[in-house]
């Protein structure tokens, strides 16, 4: 009875715990037995399946390993990669890997929010925005002092009987802390140093031991780099509390975690067999660095060499390439009328949840395409997708060496060079309002297609080579419709991100702003998690009150984003997508933010095909016109055409007059219907040339001119004599009447 918890599991966990992983790594039953009064209790301890996948970082830190022998598989080069990597993977193939698996318990959920606010406590707060349930990994705080959401939980004294208590619910093999001091702009509070108490019931409680002296663990040097804290001897408990002991000189009680357990089985409670639901779909879920998303990739090539093909757009400043998988029934071509789409994920390297739900969305899509599955052949047949999963590699294999619990809130967000990738496109949208600002026609000021300005072209310009290798790309390929996938909210927002004037915070409407209204609620509105009415807010912003989508601007300005270069610079519409509260979910959690986003994603590529489209052709040569304009009435953004002549613009039903005009061309009008089901109306153009067009294009062949266009070149310069005769005529009556008025009053 007055052996703590610590030291009766040790005996049990290092004995038959081992030997039986030995046996088999994929599940893992453990006999303990917990004397939590005079009698003993079988439990059996349940832990993360790791059979098909390689450790997370994080598991690398943790108490006990095991080694297995796994052979990789082999699996074809693709073509189209270098020869250099090519023999690399042919060396990696032909090798014996030695694969450590990890007896890795997750997190129980304090920053995923699985663990609800209610089983959080404390043994006191300074005030409510300070209370137990702000003690979440990574959790920010308002701007404001005093915010109701602040940056942490903090004790309301400052001695070293304050405790932070976490429900477990179950029965919990707890094997580890993580603790980050507290986030604020105003004050710098962390805990130097803390015990770990562990209870069965929350009355009784054991401090955890390292031998025969209680257990002392090493807490935060700042307030924002998480520091792991393993357990001496993991340990069965429901109740576990964080009891802090030093802490900043200068500073408060005050503390961020994250609890490491793995559930057990408990025979006496009813609720115990009683699962997390997970996916299943059967996709690798797990976090893959570079070497294994290229080896991911190459395999949906293979299982799918059809519809599939992966290319590169460019490299990362340290090398690595930035890889994009192409989703067609005729990848590598542009075909007419068929509209171009892409997802962006990885922009901020440490926000990892949206990297791997696209490798998800590729696996998915090959699979469910052979199966026959009717929606995903529709999609692959009537749209080109293509899809990066990592804009930022370079920022991502930094966040992965430290792990989804270790590399905090900015670790990797960055590109190689310390650029923000999400303001590093060119700021379009203050060229536009200076410019109309100063034209006395607003009507002739360019809405779209607004050209990059030349400071950003210097060799010289702070332009990341990855942005660079964006921009080239979006202006290859015709795309219509993109989200960018980001991660640590839970919200959709669509341009314009930057505000005129500066302003910190403005509603700041695009023209398109009913459509991008659309957009955003599709994806918020089909996410189970952002659907639901009663989840936690992630840190302090509740953006269910605007239906969890929100305009760019009016959450906070961002100069210079992919969102608004797209709309201005290419015909692109784009949002952007904040997945979940935890940029980088620990890798159990990936099953369920698949399930979460799956119909999300699926349903925003079908708003692809919404609006109108059509093809703007020459009259005579029946050949499409490149960069023809697509005016809408009432709409002051306008698009081009593609290099064939189709064009795509993406509208919200109802009657809209549309004008199309190309350079030499007389324009052309018609009035389009666009009805509520997902599928375009097409509106084809044919566009007659002018005389004066076809004048310059036949004098440059050295041709001789036709009869036709002799009589119609005679018949426009007579209608342009006239009229210019008849200004001459008031221009010159008026000056005689001016004249006349003057005698009159005897000037």
């Amino acid at each position: 009875m007055e052996k703590s918890l610590c030291t009766l599991a040790a005996v049990i966990f290092l004995g038959g715990f081992l030997e039986a992983v030995l046996t088999d790594y994929t599940t893992t039953e453990v006999n303990l037995s917990l004397n939590n009064t005079s009698t003993a209790a079988s439990v059996t301890v349940q832990l993360q399946n790791h059979s098909t996948a390689t450790t997370t970082p994080i598991a690398a830190q943790k108490f006990h390993t095991t080694t297995v022998t796994k052979t990789t598989l082999h699996r074809k080069n693709i073509s189209r990669e270098s020869e250099e990597e090519n023999n690399k993977e042919k060396e990696d193939a032909s090798k014996t890997e030695e694969k450590k698996t990890q007896l890795d318990c997750p997190p129980l959920g304090l920053e995923s929010l699985r663990v609800d606010d209610s089983q959080i406590r404390a043994s006191s707060s300074q005030r409510s925005g300070l209370g137990p349930h702000r003690g979440r990994l990574n959790i920010q705080s308002g701007i404001a002092d005093g915010d109701q959401y602040d940056g942490a939980w903090c004790a309301e004294y400052k001695d070293k009987h304050q405790w932070l208590e976490v429900d477990a619910i179950y029965l919990t093999l707890f094997t580890g802390v993580v603790l980050q001091g507290r986030n604020s702009i105003w004050s710098w509070d962390w805990v130097h140093t803390y015990k770990v108490q562990l209870s069965n019931d929350s009355v009784t409680w054991k401090t955890c031991m390292n031998g025969t002296a209680e257990a002392i663990f090493e807490g935060n040097q700042n307030p924002e780099t998480p520091v792991l804290g393993l357990l001496p001897v993991p340990t069965v408990a429901r109740f576990i509390r964080i009891n802090p002991q030093t802490w900043y000189i200068n500073g408060t009680v005050c503390l961020r975690a994250e609890i490491l357990g793995c559930r057990v089985d408990d025979p006496d409670d009813i609720y115990s067999s009683e699962q997390d639901l997970g996916s299943n779909d059967p996709l690798d879920f797990r976090h893959h660095n570079y070497k294994e998303m290229r080896k991911l990739m190459k395999s949906v090539t293979e299982e799918c060499p059809n519809i599939t093909r992966v290319y590169t757009i460019g490299k990362s400043y340290s090398g690595l390439k930035l890889y994009v998988m192409e989703i067609s029934d005729n990848p590598g071509k542009h075909e007419l009328g068929e509209p171009e789409f892409r997802y962006v994920a990885g922009m901020h390297g440490n926000e990892a949840l949206g990297r791997e739900i696209v490798l998800n969305l590729m696996q998915y899509m090959c699979k469910e395409y052979k199966k026959g599955n009717q929606r995903i052949v529709r999609l692959v047949t009537d749209t080109r997708i293509h899809l990066l999963p990592s804009m930022n590699p370079d920022g991502y294999e930094e966040a992965y060496k430290k792990g989804s619990e270790l590399a905090g809130w900015a670790e990797g967000r960055y590109s190689f060079e310390g650029i923000d990738l999400n303001s590093n496109f060119p700021d379009l949208n203050n060229i536009m309002w200076d410019a109309e600002e100063t034209a006395t026609d607003k009507s002739k000021v360019s809405n779209h297609y607004i050209p990059i300005p030349e400071y950003y072209t210097q060799e010289d310009a702070m332009v990341s080579p990855e942005t660079r290798a964006v921009i080239s790309w979006m202006q290859d390929i015709p795309f219509v419709l993109s989200a960018n996938l980001h991660g640590g909210e839970l919200v959709v927002t669509y341009p314009f991100d930057c505000t005129r004037d500066w302003a910190p915070q403005e509603d700041t409407p695009t023209a398109d702003n009913a459509f991008f209204r659309w957009l955003a609620t599709v994806y918020a509105s089909t996410n189970l998690v952002m659907s639901n009415p009663n989840r936690r807010l992630c840190h302090y912003e509740d953006f269910q009150a605007h239906n969890n989508i929100i305009n760019g601007g009016a959450w906070h300005t961002v100069p210079g984003s992919m969102n608004d270069f797209s709309y201005m610079h290419t015909n692109c519409f784009e949002v952007t997508v904040e997945l979940s509260c935890d940029k980088f979910p620990h890798v159990s959690e990936l099953p369920i933010e698949w399930e979460n986003n799956k119909e999300s994603l699926l349903v925003y590529m079908e708003q692809i095909h919404r609006g109108i489209k059509g093809v703007v052709r020459d009259k005579m040569t029946k050949q499409g016109i490149t960069d023809a304009i697509i005016k809408v009435e009432d709409h002051d953004h306008d698009i081009r055409t593609a290099a064939d002549g189709d064009y795509w613009r993406l509208l919200n039903p109802g009657e809209y007059k549309v004008v199309v005009w190309a350079e030499g061309y007389f324009p052309s009008m018609r009035r389009c219907h666009v009805g509520m089901e997902p599928r375009a109306t097409i509106c084809d153009f044919t566009l007659n040339k002018t005389p004066l067009q076809r004048l310059k294009e036949i004098r440059a062949k050295g041709l001789k001119i036709p009869q036709d266009l002799q009589l119609r070149l005679r018949a426009l310069r007579l209608r342009k004599l006239r009229a210019t005769t008849k200004v001459i005529n008031q221009r010159r009556e008026g000056q005689r009447r001016l004249q006349e008025a003057r005698k009159a009053r005897g000037v």
